[in-house]
């Protein structure tokens, strides 16, 4: 009975002590057409200024979005976890963030969780201006993590990003499960998820269809687990490119496992000789 009240006493403490700040309470309108970055961005410096846990929700509607940067390396340290259950819309002009690295840019953080949602790049006039043959910008990855520790991404669909989806990078500790990617099969430079400098990460029960590579597996990467990852269509599971610089990380302890993978793995790497940590790929189908 003392060890139930005790179990008791603690989740209460814990459930006070979180903090939660919702969107619509700093500004932000849900119809897809009024821009809340402001908003979304006052939300932000108010969570990072809390020395308590902090849930930042996100309710049902479309909010229209330029680039965000939440940035943790100033934020007191604690867990915070993005709660969406609407969707997030890039500007229909591409050119809006097509010079940007990143559309959602999550850095310096430890203990960060993204949980539902959509993210809605609206990539797909910038497919076409590349395709043209035009002088168009690169495209921004639609949602990034780098130098951080303890994330977690679950239940989280990316549509139609301008480049790269999900971009892991410098970070330690990342689960990724639940996520979807959805692009054209002919869509240029979409990888689903891309993978390096970074170390423990795995990706569960996801299912990505895009127009380049499923995950894409780049220098430094170390410990990285795939399972049940349906990917179609897609250039599947790629290790590199690697070797394009002269002295350059390897990849080390790669694990697929599960039927999903149905576009097989490959390396791609350079001729040129580089110096580099082995790199180990065990494929294991139930």
């Amino acid at each position: 009975m003392a060890s139930l009240l005790a179990l008791f006493v603690f989740f209460f403490i814990s459930s006070c002590s979180a903090q939660s700040y919702n969107v619509l309470s700093f500004g932000a309108k849900p119809d897809g057409k009024t821009d809340a970055t402001k908003a979304f961005m006052a939300v932000w410096e108010t969570a990072c200024a809390s020395s308590r846990p902090v849930t930042i929700v996100v309710p049902k509607g479309r909010f229209l979005l330029r680039s965000l940067n939440f940035d943790g390396s100033k934020c007191k340290p604690k867990p915070v976890t993005f709660r969406i259950d609407g969707s997030l819309v890039a500007p229909a002009d591409y050119r809006v963030i097509g010079n940007e690295d990143y559309w959602i840019f999550f850095q310096h953080l430890d203990g960060v969780t993204v949980y539902g949602g959509v993210l809605d790049a609206q990539g797909t006039s910038l497919w076409d201006c590349k395709k043209s043959g035009k002088n168009c910008p690169s495209g921004a990855t639609t949602i990034g993590f780098q130098s951080s520790s303890n994330v977690v991404v679950s239940g989280l669909t990316s549509l139609n990003s301008q480049m790269f989806h999900v971009v892991i990078n410098g970070c330690n500790n990342v689960k990724l499960q639940g996520v979807k990617v959805l692009a054209a099969g002919n869509s240029p430079n979409t990888d689903g998820i891309h993978v390096q400098s970074s170390s423990t990460v795995s990706i569960f029960n996801t299912k990505i269809s895009t127009g380049d590579d499923c995950v894409s597996i780049g220098p430094g990467t170390n410990g990285l687990w795939i399972e049940n990852v349906a990917c179609g269509p897609g250039h599947g599971i790629s290790i590199g490119s690697l070797g394009k610089d002269s002295v350059e990380e390897g990849v080390q302890n790669v694990t697929v496992e599960g039927r999903g993978e149905r576009q097989g793995v490959k390396d791609k790497c350079s001729n040129r000789i580089i110096v580099a940590l082995p790199w180990r790929v065990e494929l294991t189908r139930s």
